[in-house]
C-alpha cells in the first residue's frame, strides 16, 4: 500500500503529466512531499502509464536506472536500481531524427537492449534462466529526460517520473546473448565525431543479464511478467551526456555493432 491517498497520487501524477505536455520542468515533487516513499512513487508512475495506455499507447518493455555506480551518484539516496516503463512512442528508428523540441532536458547514454524471445517471470531467477528467455541483445542509445527542473531528482522523484524515460534508438544487429561475454563488451560513445565516453557491460550490476532478472522479479511481485518481444534496457553504463540541437551520437560496441542517434536542430515543436 502507498503512504499517500489516491487523490494525492493523482495530483502529483498530474503535475508530471502537465510538465511533459507543456515542456516545462517542475520543482522536485519531494520538495512539497518529503514523506513520499518509493511505493508512492511507483503508484504515481503507474497512474500516468495507465493514462498513456488509455490514450492508445502500448507497453513495449522496461528500462532500468541507477544500474551503474556513476548514475547512482547522480541520484543519491539508494543503491537500488529503479524501473520505468517503455511505451511504443518512445522508440525512434535509427536514421530518423529525434525531435529535441519535444523533450525537456534530454541526456544520452549508450546501453544494451535485450529482446525477449519468450515470456519471462518469477522470483529468484538466475542469469542462466534469463539466457534461455532472451532472443538477443542490441546496441542502443537511450535518451533520458527529466520532468524535474535541472535534474534535481531524489529517488522518489525519479521513480514517479517513470525513471526519467524519454526515447530509445535500437541498433539493427541482434546478437545471441550466449555468443559473447557481455560483462566484457566495451563501448565508445562519440558526439559529433569526437569520443566522449567509454564503458563496459559489467558496469550494469556486474553483469547486464542481471538487469533482466531484476525486472522480471519486480514484475512477478505484482503478478506481471515480461512478454515475448519486450525490450529491457540495461540502464546507463556511463554518465548521462546532455544533448543539444543538431547533435549526432554514435556508439560502437565490441562484437555487437553500432547505433546512431541524430537530434533535430530544434524548432517550435509543431
Amino acid at each position: 500500500m502507498t503512504g499517500v491517498d489516491q487523490t494525492t497520487v493523482a495530483g502529483l501524477a498530474e503535475l508530471l503529466w502537465q510538465a511533459e505536455l507543456d515542456r516545462t520542468p517542475i520543482e522536485p515533487i519531494t520538495d512539497a512531499r518529503p514523506d513520499l516513499t518509493l511505493v508512492d512513487a511507483y503508484a504515481i508512475q503507474a497512474h500516468n502509464v495507465r493514462r498513456r495506455i488509455a490514450s492508445g499507447r502500448q507497453v513495449r518493455g522496461r528500462r532500468l536506472g541507477r544500474t551503474s555506480r556513476r548514475p547512482r551518484q547522480h541520484v543519491p539516496g539508494t543503491e537500488e536500481p529503479d524501473f520505468g516503463v517503455l511505451l511504443d512512442d518512445m522508440f525512434v528508428d535509427e536514421g530518423v531524427e529525434i525531435p529535441i523540441e519535444r523533450l525537456l532536458q534530454p541526456r544520452v547514454t549508450a546501453t544494451l537492449a535485450f529482446v525477449l524471445g519468450s515470456d519471462f517471470s518469477g522470483t529468484g531467477l538466475t542469469v542462466a534462466d534469463a539466457l534461455t528467455a532472451i532472443a538477443g541483445v542490441l546496441p542502443a542509445i537511450e535518451v533520458a529526460d527529466s520532468r524535474i527542473a535541472d535534474w534535481r531528482v531524489r529517488p522518489p522523484d525519479s521513480v514517479a517520473d517513470n525513471a526519467s524515460a524519454g526515447r530509445v534508438v535500437l541498433g539493427t544487429r541482434l546478437t545471441p546473448v550466449t555468443a559473447v561475454d557481455l560483462r566484457l563488451v566495451g563501448l565508445l560513445l562519440h558526439r559529433n565525431g569526437s569520443p566522449i565516453e567509454s564503458a563496459a557491460g559489467a558496469a550494469a550490476l556486474g553483469s547486464p543479464i542481471r538487469c533482466v532478472t531484476r525486472v522480471a522479479g519486480e514484475l512477478a511481485a505484482s503478478g506481471r511478467r515480461l512478454g515475448r518481444g519486450d525490450v529491457v534496457l540495461a540502464g546507463p553504463l556511463h554518465r548521462l551526456v546532455p544533448a543539444r540541437p543538431g547533435d549526432c551520437f554514435h556508439a560502437e560496441f565490441a562484437h555487437l555493432g553500432s547505433v546512431t542517434a541524430q537530434f533535430s536542430g530544434g524548432g517550435d515543436g509543431a
